[in-house]
C-alpha cells in the first residue's frame, strides 16, 4: 500500500510541477533575476568602497614610511607633501586625470571628459564609486613621486608636480592600460597587456617620475664625497618605518583584492597571492642584505616586504600560490641589489629607495606576467604564461608595455621637473636644506624641543 501511495504522489508532482513552473513565469522570473542583480551590484559597490578606503589609508603608511626613513629636521616637510599631493591631486585628477584616462579615446590620448560627464547618467551609483577608487590609485601615484626626492625639494615645487603627474602623466598611461574600464579603449589593452592592479600604471608610473625628479635635484649634502662613494644619511625613526610599511601592507589587499571590483570569491585568492608575496620579499631581502653586510638589516627587510608587494600587484590574479611565492622572493633580493647599484653605480640620491621598490620592482611584477601567469591552472583561461606553456606571446607584450611606462613617464617627468627648476624653482638653498626644511619651509619642528637641527 505505502507503495501504491509513494507512486501516486510521484505523478501528481510530475503533472503539477509543469504548471506551477509555468505559472512562475516571466514576471516572478524577471523580478528574481532583478533583485539578485541589484543585490549584487550593492555588494560589488560596498567591496569596492571599502578597498579604496583601505588604499587611501595607504597615504598614512607611505607618510611613516618616507618620514622614519628620512631625517628628523624633514619630517613636517614629508608630512605635509603627503597632505597636499594627495588633496591636490584629487582635484586635478577629478577635474581632468579621470576624463583623460577613461574618456572615450582619441588615438593614443583620451579625450578631455570631466569626470562628472562620466559619471552622471545610467549606473551613477556604480560611477561614484569606480571614480573614488580610481582617485586613491592616482593618488598613491603622486606619493611615490617625493620619496625619491626627500630632504631637498621645495614644498611649492611638490604643489605643483602633484597636478601634474594626477591629471596628465598618470592618466594619460591608465588610459593605455586601463581605458576601457569604463568608456576608454587604450592601445596597450589591445595588444593584450596586462596589469590587474597597477605594477606598472601606478607604481612604475611613480618610481620613474621619481627618479627623473631625484636626477634633476641631485644627491642631498653630505651624501657622496670627494672620493664619490654613498656615505649613509640614516633614516631617523626605524619604528615609524616599521609601521608605515604594515600599514601599506593591510592596505594592499585593498590594493590588490579591491582591483577586481566585485564582490565574489576571487578576493580570498588575490588576498593569498598578495600576502605570499610581500612575506617571501621581505624575508629574502633579509638574507640578501644579511649577505651583503654582515647584519640582517632592518630598513632592506621592510623594503623587500613592499617591493614583493609591488611586484606582486601586476599578476595578483593571473599566478598560483607557488607563482606569487617565487614572484616576491626575487623581488625581495632585487630590491636590495637595485638600491646598491642605484646608490653606488648611478650616483642617484634616493632617500627611500623609491625608485627600486616602485619602479624596479613594478618592472619586474609586470614582466613577470609573462612568465608566471597560469590561467589554465587557476580555471580562468588559457595559460599565457611562459613557464606555463604559454610561449613568448605574453612576455613579449608584457615588455612593450614596460618599456611604454618607462618612456612616458621617465620623458615626461624630465620635462617637468627641469619646467619647474626654471620656473618656481625646485631645490632649497643650502642654509635651508642643512637646517631642515621643518623649520625653512614650514617654520616649526616635528619634535619641538627634542632636538636642535644645526648640523646636516
Amino acid at each position: 500500500m505505502k507503495k501504491v501511495m509513494f507512486i501516486l504522489l510521484f505523478l501528481s508532482a510530475a503533472c503539477v510541477g509543469p504548471v506551477l513552473a509555468e505559472e512562475a513565469s516571466s514576471p516572478e522570473l524577471a523580478a528574481i533575476a532583478s533583485a539578485k542583480e541589484e543585490l549584487q551590484l550593492n555588494i560589488n559597490i560596498v567591496w569596492t568602497c571599502v578597498a579604496a578606503f583601505l588604499v587611501f589609508f595607504m597615504q598614512a603608511g607611505f607618510a611613516m614610511v618616507e618620514t622614519g626613513f628620512t631625517q628628523a629636521k624633514n619630517a613636517v616637510n614629508i608630512l605635509m607633501k603627503n597632505l597636499m599631493d594627495f588633496s591636490i591631486g584629487t582635484i586635478a585628477f577629478f577635474l581632468l586625470g579621470f576624463g583623460l584616462m577613461f574618456g572615450a579615446t582619441n588615438g593614443l590620448f583620451g579625450t578631455t571628459d570631466f569626470a562628472i560627464k562620466n559619471i552622471l547618467g545610467d549606473g551613477a551609483h556604480w560611477n561614484y564609486t569606480f571614480l573614488i577608487f580610481q582617485t586613491v590609485f592616482a593618488g598613491t601615484a603622486a606619493t611615490i613621486v617625493s620619496g625619491a626626492m626627500a630632504g631637498r625639494t621645495k614644498f611649492k615645487a611638490y604643489l605643483v608636480y602633484s597636478v601634474f603627474v594626477c591629471a596628465f602623466i598618470y592618466p594619460i598611461f591608465g588610459s593605455w592600460a586601463w581605458g576601457s574600464l569604463l568608456n576608454g579603449n587604450g592601445w596597450l589593452e589591445k595588444l593584450g597587456f596586462l596589469d590587474f592592479a597597477g605594477s606598472s600604471v601606478v607604481h612604475s608610473i611613480g618610481g620613474w617620475i621619481g627618479l627623473a625628479g631625484a636626477i634633476i635635484l641631485g644627491p642631498r649634502i653630505g651624501k657622496y664625497g670627494p672620493d664619490k662613494k654613498p656615505k649613509a644619511i640614516l633614516g631617523h625613526n626605524i619604528p615609524l618605518a616599521a609601521l608605515g610599511v604594515f600599514i601599506l601592507w593591510f592596505g594592499w589587499f585593498g590594493f590588490n583584492a579591491g582591483s577586481t571590483t566585485v564582490g565574489n570569491g576571487e578576493i580570498g585568492r588575490i588576498a593569498v597571492t598578495t600576502n605570499l608575496a610581500a612575506a617571501a620579499g621581505a624575508i629574502m631581502a633579509m638574507f640578501a642584505s644579511w649577505l651583503k653586510g654582515k647584519k640582517p638589516d632592518a630598513s632592506m627587510s621592510l623594503n623587500g616586504a613592499l617591493a614583493g608587494l609591488v611586484a606582486i600587484t601586476a599578476p595578483c590574479y593571473t599566478v598560483t600560490p607557488m607563482g606569487a611565492l617565487v614572484i616576491g622572493a626575487i623581488a625581495g633580493v632585487l630590491v636590495v641589489l637595485s638600491v646598491l647599484f642605484i646608490d653606488e653605480v648611478l650616483k642617484i640620491d634616493d632617500p627611500v629607495g623609491a625608485v627600486s621598490v616602485h619602479g624596479v620592482c613594478g618592472l619586474w611584477g609586470t614582466l613577470a606576467c609573462g612568465l608566471f601567469n597560469a590561467e589554465g591552472i587557476l580555471g580562468t583561461g588559457e595559460s599565457t604564461g611562459l613557464f606555463y606553456g604559454g610561449g613568448f606571446g605574453q612576455f613579449g607584450v608584457q615588455l612593450v608595455g614596460a618599456g611604454a611606462c618607462f618612456g612616458w613617464a621617465f620623458g615626461a617627468g624630465l620635462v617637468l621637473f627641469y619646467a619647474i627648476k626654471k620656473t618656481v624653482g625646485l631645490r632649497v638653498t643650502v642654509e635651508e636644506e642643512l637646517k631642515g626644511l621643518d623649520l625653512g619651509e614650514h617654520g616649526m619642528e616635528a619634535y619641538s624641543g627634542f632636538q636642535i637641527f644645526s648640523t646636516t
